[in-house]
Order: C-alpha cells, then sequence, then structure tokens
C-alpha cells in the first residue's frame, strides 16, 4: 500500500468517529423530527401516520406568528444588550496587564462551573422580594418596600443577559487581544478623538468577533425554554416553551415537530448568514 493511500486511511478513521457521531445523534433526529412533521395528532395524544401539511399551515396562525416574533425581538434584544456590556469587558480583558489576563479568564468562565438550572435559580433567589437586591435598596432608601422582579419579563432578560453575556465576551476577547494598539496611537497623534478611533478603527477590525459573539447569543436564545419557565412563571411564551409544551404537555408530537423544523431553519439561516459575512469580509 502506496503512503498516499495510508495516509488516505488514516484521515478515515481519524474522521468516522466523528462522522458517526454526528449521523447518529444529530442527523437521524433531525431526519426524524421532519418527518413526523409530517403527520397529525390522534383523538388521544397517538400519532396518525397519514401526510399532511396541517401542522405547517397552523404556524401562520396569528398566536404562533406573535410569539415567533416575540421570540425575535427577546433575542434581538439580548444580543444588544451583551454586546453593550460585552465589548468593553472584552476591551478591558485585551488591554489588562499580561498578568491579569489569566485570572480574568477565570473569573469570567466561573460560572459554567455551576450547573445550568443552579444559575438560573440563584438569579431568581437574587430579584425575589426577600433577597440580597431588595435588602440593599432598602438598605440606602432607594426602595421603601421589597419589590419581586420575577415571574415578569424583565427577570427573564436578566437570566438571559446573565447566562449568555460569556458567549458575547469570549470571541469579542480572542479578536481584541490580537489588536494591533499601536493604531489607536497613532491615530490619536492626529487628533482622532476616542469615539473616532472606535467607530474608524476598533469596530471594523473586530468586526470578525462582534458577528461571531452576536451568533452565539441571538441563536441559543431563540430557542431557550428552562430560563422563561422558571424566570417569568410561565408568562412569557416563546418558541422552545411552545415547543417543549407540544411534546410534554400538549402530546402533539406532529406540530412540535413542525415547530422544530421551524427552529432550525431559523438557526441554519443565522449560520449561513455568518458564513456569508465572514467570506465577503475575507474577499
Amino acid at each position: 500500500m502506496s503512503i498516499e493511500k495510508r495516509h488516505q486511511w488514516s484521515l478515515v478513521l481519524l474522521v468516522s468517529p466523528l462522522a458517526t457521531w454526528l449521523v447518529v445523534f444529530l442527523c437521524l433526529p433531525i431526519l426524524l423530527v421532519f418527518i413526523y412533521s409530517f403527520f397529525q395528532r390522534g383523538p388521544y395524544g397517538n400519532i396518525i401516520f397519514e401526510f399532511s401539511l396541517l401542522n405547517y399551515a397552523r404556524l401562520f396562525d396569528p398566536l404562533y406568528l406573535t410569539i415567533f416574533l416575540r421570540s425575535m425581538t427577546l433575542s434581538l434584544f439580548t444580543t444588544a444588550c451583551c454586546f453593550c456590556i460585552g465589548f468593553p469587558m472584552a476591551f478591558a480583558m485585551a488591554t489588562a496587564k499580561p498578568a491579569w489576563r489569566p485570572w480574568l479568564f477565570i473569573a469570567l468562565m466561573i460560572p459554567f462551573l455551576t450547573n445550568f438550572i443552579v444559575r438560573v435559580y440563584a438569579i431568581r433567589v437574587l430579584l425575589s422580594a426577600e433577597g440580597p437586591l431588595n435588602a440593599l435598596l432598602l438598605s440606602i432608601g432607594v426602595l421603601a418596600t421589597p419589590l419581586s422582579w420575577n415571574d415578569s419579563l424583565v427577570s427573564v432578560i436578566i437570566g438571559m443577559i446573565t447566562n449568555y453575556l460569556p458567549f458575547m465576551v469570549l470571541p469579542l476577547y480572542v479578536t481584541l487581544e490580537k489588536f494591533d494598539y499601536s493604531l489607536l496611537e497613532a491615530a490619536a497623534d492626529l487628533g482622532a478623538s476616542w469615539l473616532q478611533m472606535f467607530r474608524k478603527i476598533i469596530l471594523p477590525l473586530s468586526l470578525p468577533g462582534i458577528l461571531s459573539g452576536c451568533f452565539l447569543v441571538a441563536l441559543p436564545v431563540l430557542g431557550e425554554f428552562i430560563i422563561p419557565d422558571l424566570l417569568g412563571g410561565a408568562k412569557t411564551m416563546l418558541i422552545g416553551n411552545l415547543i417543549s409544551d407540544q411534546f410534554l404537555k400538549a402530546r402533539d408530537w406532529p406540530f412540535g415537530s413542525a415547530l422544530s423544523m421551524l427552529l432550525i431553519i431559523l438557526v441554519l439561516l443565522g449560520v449561513f448568514a455568518q458564513a456569508l459575512l465572514k467570506r465577503r469580509r475575507v474577499q
């Protein structure tokens, strides 16, 4: 056997475990969801294996369109908030002394050492009427009576930002760490203001990190259902909650599959848009 063929077989052996994993645990489940979306729910929650497009027609119901619009709006708003908070954090980490950067990075990653559900419940405790936030505001005289932000859209937004902020900071930090800061010194010597330097130098050169961070936040938030359930008190219905309810409560697997396919298509469109933007930037 020639060296070239040995090399090809080595690549096949290296790639085959990953390919098998993707086919079994990603492609096949999506294929099953796609097939189920064309069936119908029976009177007792069973599945009637008859081809139909009624599930996709139901997606255009005003009720579901409102939920889709709310989900998209919340996803975009959360992404914008994460960018406004995360960019200064990433810039501070990238411009800190080299000895401090590992510690700042560890501080950013500490929340990931805690279970996701535990983090969400911690936010619920923080925002409760008896929580530390109310105690602080009462002690300094900002509030006269304690308030509870739980079971509201505000608590859902806070939970989204808190849990997905690191996904914005990390790609921004990677981009800003490689940034040539001598460009800022040159711009300052030419009389450029800080706003001009940010708009004409920092922002354009950090665009790859911005795009990656925005997609890493917007796409998971679009399908999030745990945070709205635990912090929104089932008052904030999003796409993820609607899909979960169809599978677990309504037992309407075909319609839940159609909703899942819609969400998968939206995610894929986001991924393709990111790839297209990066390709145009390289060209």
